[in-house]
């Protein structure tokens, strides 16, 4: 059997959702939720950035003890392969990313920005309130009560937007 070869960026993606498993374990055991998992740099100038999260929010506390645990875990069982790299827990702070299905839903009634892979009416970037998820679209309302449908793989990005 021939074997596959991994390209940098799916050998990449494995070794995040990798680590967002480990991740997942450590938080649910202390009432948390991983809201993302990110690998960003090369080399020793890598960056591991774990966004955690709660209902009632995310303490220093929490990000503490989490970069403890998942950092444990990563060293003892060498996960992270290469000259080293530094570990970030935080949380996905107010104008966090809405990266799944589930995100948006609860957001649902929250101002948001979207960015689109491909224009509707002639605009990529729409900004309104998330009315949830309707037949595996996206449904944002706009201020001019313009309704926006978007598959989540046409969504480039997506953050909540927070009213200062």
């Amino acid at each position: 059997m021939d074997q596959v070869e991994k390209t940098p960026s799916t050998a990449r993606e494995s070794l995040v959702e990798k680590i967002a498993g480990i991740a997942r374990r450590a938080a649910e055991r202390e009432g948390l939720e991983v809201w993302d998992v990110e690998l960003a740099g090369s080399g020793r100038a890598r960056v591991l950035r774990i966004y955690i999260d709660k209902p009632e929010g995310v303490t220093h506390a929490d990000c503490e003890l989490i970069s403890q645990q998942v950092g444990t875990v990563l060293d003892v069982e060498q996960v992270v392969p290469g000259e080293g790299y530094h570990l970030e827990v935080s949380s996905p702070g107010v104008e966090r990313k809405l990266l799944r299905p589930e995100h948006f839903t609860r957001y649902t009634g929250k101002k948001a920005r979207i960015a689109l892979r491909e224009p509707v009416d002639n605009q990529r970037r729409w900004e309104g309130v998330l009315a949830g998820i309707e037949d595996g679209c996206v449904v944002l309302e706009t201020a001019s009560g313009k309704v926006i449908r978007a598959r989540m793989d046409a969504i480039e990005k997506a953050n909540l937007k927070f009213e200062w």
